[in-house]
């Protein structure tokens, strides 16, 4: 009795391991498509971030734009910095250069560079 329970547990063992190869492939192939599927997905937001045409009518004018329409077209500026744009330029009128943006608060020359494309006068 104690033969044939040692064989059975045995076999039962060499059962069990001999699918487990299969589950490892598996389980890699599920974790290598997972991986690649998550390194793809930001490069792809990127490219439609990255990605403006080049007509002017894709620009925004800082002359007439208000503050929602700002905010939504500049990258890194929010409701509060486009509204430091509308108050500045109803303060002082009219921008007669992109670069004069420089001259509201919280508005550095970087973010005026990383935005010359998105802007008009």
């Amino acid at each position: 009795m104690k033969k044939s329970g040692i064989k059975a547990l045995c076999l039962i063992i060499g059962m069990s391991l001999s699918g487990l190869p299969l589950l490892v492939q598996a389980a890699s192939k599920a974790a290598d498509s997972t991986v690649t599927a998550v390194k793809s997905a930001p490069a792809d937001q990127k490219a439609e971030k990255a990605t403006l045409p080049d007509g002017d009518e894709d620009k925004v004018s800082i002359n007439t734009a208000n503050a929602v329409d700002l905010a939504e077209i500049m990258n890194g500026v929010g409701l509060k910095k486009a509204e430091a744009i509308v108050n500045y330029r109803e303060q002082n009128g009219p921008f007669t250069q992109v670069d004069q943006l420089t001259e509201v608060p919280g508005i550095g020359a970087a973010l005026v560079e990383r935005n010359l494309s998105r802007l008009k006068l």
